[in-house]
């Protein structure tokens, strides 16, 4: 898969699009490049074939979101809409879509045959919060995700100890297609998000100020003290850090994913 790293991709191929070897091999050749630059590069020139943003619209997006729209304003951004969020992430959402000129979101939902067969109540999160991730996350992103080679995520590594170790490149190894996950945020501090929204002007998730530094679904999502972790507030009372739709760093389990 080397000539993947000096070329779009040949979709004729097919074999794997990406493996472990080539994201190791873009983690070097850009490591210390500036980030725009990198965007530039990967994106501009389709050095990862097929990409889309997979997106919360949570309280940092807007930073990804203004960094790819400064590159290509066409990239498609994935939304997954669980029926669950909070008022204040849609009208975000569509916020943010207007002001950055964002021309091919596409919002992905549930199955309703899954939710009538497996959520009637629509109240699996309180008893079986994996279930209800997997049914309104990880399954619609899968299909979604069918038609492309990579995913651009909004993940830092400073937000968890689960993601400490997280590369700008990542392979994900959770699926036989081999889709590479690019993090151009991974090495980011929130001191770098925060002067990167004022450089830019750019309106902040309005829950950020009511306490909520990570914002999924409302059900599980809780208000963080100051000092805490800023997803503590996740899934607060489980064994539960992460939604499933990611692999971890290093072990391809689908079972320890990041969103």
């Amino acid at each position: 898969m080397a000539n993947a790293l000096l070329r779009p991709i040949d979709r004729i191929d097919t074999g794997p699009r990406f493996t472990a070897s080539d994201a190791h091999r873009l983690d070097e050749l850009f490591r210390g490049r500036d980030t725009v630059e990198m965007l530039r590069a990967v994106l501009g020139e389709a050095m990862l074939g097929d990409a889309a943003i997979v997106s919360s619209f949570g309280a940092e997006s807007a930073a990804l979101l203004h960094l790819v729209a400064s590159v290509d304003r066409s990239v498609p951004v994935l939304f997954l809409d669980t029926e669950k969020h909070f008022p204040e992430t849609l009208l975000y959402r569509d916020q943010l879509v207007e002001r950055l000129g964002l021309t091919d979101l596409r919002i992905l939902r549930p199955d309703p045959l899954t939710l009538a067969k497996r959520d009637e109540t629509g109240l699996r999160w309180s008893y079986d919060p994996d279930g209800c991730c997997e049914i309104r996350k990880v399954v619609p992103l899968a299909r979604a995700l069918a038609g492309f080679d990579a995913t651009v995520t909004g993940r830092k590594a400073f937000q968890a100890s689960t993601r400490s170790a997280l590369p700008r490149f990542e392979h994900d190894a959770s699926d036989d297609f081999g889709r590479l996950k690019l993090n151009p945020l991974a090495t980011w501090t929130q001191a770098d998000l925060t002067d990167y929204f004022v450089a830019h002007d750019l309106p902040v998730h309005p829950l950020v100020a009511r306490g909520f530094p990570s914002i999924g679904c409302a059900p599980c999502t809780s208000k963080v003290a100051p000092g805490e972790d800023p997803r503590s507030g996740r899934w607060k009372g489980w064994d539960k850090v992460e939604c499933g739709i990611h692999a971890p760093v290093g072990d391809g389990d689908p079972d320890q994913p990041s969103f």
